[in-house]
């Protein structure tokens, strides 16, 4: 580590201790060439992964886009703020563990369809049904059927 007052490379670790919140560690430095303290820390550095598009192009992870397809879906659905913002966090989270430096848009709809699935069932057929590019009214049927009861037949008397 350079000291930041003279740029010498030779400084001495003095005390280390983790941060209140845990999430850092600080270490108090001492210069060997002219004396001086400073302070120091490391934090975890996390970066999101790129997002690989259909086309092939590639473009920086938008929370604002994920948040907005979710909540695009979930229009006028009886769906909490709070929901939504967990929703959020754990595709952010499944991103971020997958510890790939570029992931398919593929991949992301697909995290997008299970917390809708998750949340609201009407709201996840909205999705898919544009995310799936479905062709004709027989492909909607299926995905609607995928949640309907299933009926027994009655018993006759």
């Amino acid at each position: 580590m350079k000291c930041p007052f003279c740029h010498n490379d030779d400084t001495q670790v003095l005390d280390t201790r983790v941060s209140e919140e845990g999430d850092a560690i600080r270490r108090r430095r001492r210069c060997t060439q002219c004396e001086k303290r400073f302070t120091t820390f490391e934090r975890i550095e996390l970066a999101m992964p790129y997002i690989v598009k259909k086309n092939g192009s590639r473009s920086d992870y938008d929370p604002t886009k994920l948040r907005s397809s979710l909540m695009l879906a979930l229009r006028k659905r009886p769906v909490s703020a709070a929901a939504v913002d967990s929703a959020v966090n754990h595709i952010e989270e499944r991103l971020l563990s997958s510890g790939e430096r570029e992931i398919h848009s593929v991949q992301v709809g697909e995290l997008v369809m299970h917390e809708l699935k998750r949340l609201d069932k009407i709201a996840y057929i909205r999705f898919a049904s544009v995310y799936k590019s479905f062709e004709d009214v027989a492909e909607f049927r299926d995905m609607i059927e995928e949640f309907s009861p299933v009926r027994r037949p009655r018993k006759k008397k």
